[in-house]
C-alpha cells in the first residue's frame, strides 16, 4: 500500500505545493515590476531558473531530505545559479529581446500590463510545474538509492555538462568577429543545432527519472515536467521560435539546419555533390 501515501496524506503534500506555487508567484511580481520600469519583458529570462529552484528548495525543505533530494537539489542549484548569470551577463546592456518584442507589438497597447500574466505568471506556472519531481521525491516514503537513481543522476549530470559546455562555445563564437557572416557550427555544435536545449532536457528527465524511483508508480505524475519541458524547448520557446525566420536572417543556417541534426546529436549528414544529386 506504499504507492498509496501520498494519496493517504494528501495535507501536507498539498500545502507544500501551495507554498511552491506561492513562491514563484513572489519571484514574478517584483521581477515584472522591474521589467515594467525598464521597458524590458525580457528579464524574465534572467530569473526563469529560480521559478524552478526556489520552489524546489522550498519541497525539500518543508518535506525532509535524503541523499537523493540532495543531489537532486544540488545539481539543481548549480544548474539555476549557472543559468542565471549566464542570461544575465549575456543580455546586459542590450535591448529588449527579439520576441519580447513581437509579443509587445502584437499586444499593444497595454503591453505593460498584459505582460504580467502573458509573460510572468505564466512563466511563474510552467517553472512551478517543472518543479514537481522535488515535491513527489520529498513528500515519497524513504527508499534507498537504486538503479534508476543511479540512471537518473548520470542523466541530469551530463545534461548540465553538456548545456554548459555548450552555452560556453555558443558564447565565444559569438565574441568573434566572424560570427555575422557565419554559423555555429563547431564543438557540440556540430552534432546538434541545439545541444544546450538537449542538455537541459536530459537534465529533466534525469531529475523525473529520480523522482519515479524515490515515490514509484504514484509519482508518475511527476513526469509531468520532463514531458512539459521537452515539448516547450522544441515546439514553444526553444527550437520551433527560434528557427521560426532564421533561415531568412542568416542564409548560411539554411545549409548548417540541412547537415545537422535539430537536437539529438548525431554525426552531421555528408554534403550530396551536385553530379550526385543529379
Amino acid at each position: 500500500m506504499d504507492f498509496l501515501a501520498p494519496l493517504l496524506h494528501p495535507t501536507s503534500l498539498l500545502a507544500a505545493a501551495g507554498g511552491g506555487l506561492l513562491i514563484c508567484v513572489l519571484i514574478a511580481l517584483p521581477t515584472w515590476l522591474v521589467s515594467v520600469a525598464v521597458r524590458d519583458a525580457s528579464v524574465a529570462d534572467r530569473v526563469w531558473s529560480l521559478f524552478i529552484a526556489a520552489p524546489a528548495v522550498w519541497y525539500v525543505w518543508r518535506l525532509g531530505t535524503d541523499l537523493r533530494t540532495l543531489f537532486m537539489i544540488s545539481i539543481t542549484l548549480i544548474w539555476a545559479v549557472r543559468l542565471a548569470v549566464y542570461i544575465t551577463v549575456r543580455n546586459w546592456g542590450h535591448e529588449e529581446d527579439r520576441r519580447y518584442r513581437d509579443m509587445r507589438q502584437r499586444n499593444d497597447p497595454g503591453f505593460a500590463f498584459k505582460s504580467l500574466y502573458l509573460v510572468f505568471l505564466l512563466q511563474a506556472f510552467l517553472g512551478w510545474v517543472v518543479s514537481l519531481p522535488f515535491l513527489a521525491a520529498a513528500a515519497a516514503e524513504p527508499a534507498a538509492w537504486g538503479p534508476l537513481d543511479t540512471l537518473g543522476a548520470v542523466l541530469a549530470t551530463v545534461g548540465v555538462v553538456m548545456e554548459t559546455v555548450a552555452d560556453a562555445q555558443l558564447s565565444r563564437f559569438r565574441r568573434s568577429p566572424r560570427q555575422k557572416d557565419s554559423v555555429m557550427d563547431t564543438g557540440l555544435w556540430r552534432y546538434s543545432r541545439h545541444p544546450n536545449y538537449f542538455g537541459e532536457c536530459c537534465l529533466w528527465w534525469g531529475v523525473g527519472v529520480m523522482a519515479l524511483s524515490a515515490a514509484g508508480v504514484s509519482g508518475l505524475w511527476a513526469l509531468i515536467s520532463p514531458l512539459l519541458m521537452t515539448v516547450l524547448l522544441l515546439k514553444v520557446s526553444g527550437v520551433s521560435l527560434l528557427e521560426k525566420d532564421i533561415g531568412e536572417r542568416r542564409p548560411a543556417y539554411r545549409d548548417y539546419i540541412e547537415r545537422t541534426s535539430a537536437f539529438i546529436p548525431w554525426p552531421p549528414k555528408r554534403k550530396r555533390s551536385a553530379s550526385a544529386r543529379a
